[in-house]
């Protein structure tokens, strides 16, 4: 894991779907569950997306929040 990805998931946003410009940090839990199953994409996008499912599912979304200003 790339240090900058804590910092990735509230800056970046999600460029297409139904989530579209959603923070990745905000994106709910079953959309992420729905790549799980459907695939995630390629690239930064997908290990990105995968790791925030990994922190949803486990309930660790409060990491987060210092970063995300809450």
């Amino acid at each position: 894991m790339d240090p900058h990805d804590l910092q990735r998931f509230v800056t970046m946003t999600m460029p297409y779907g139904k989530y579209k410009d959603r923070v990745l940090a905000d994106l709910p839990g079953h959309y992420l569950a729905w790549f799980v199953r459907e695939g995630f994409p390629q690239g930064k996008l997908g290990v990105l997306l995968a790791l925030m499912h990994e922190i949803d599912h486990n309930n660790l979304r409060t990491l987060l929040d210092p970063l995300h200003g809450r």
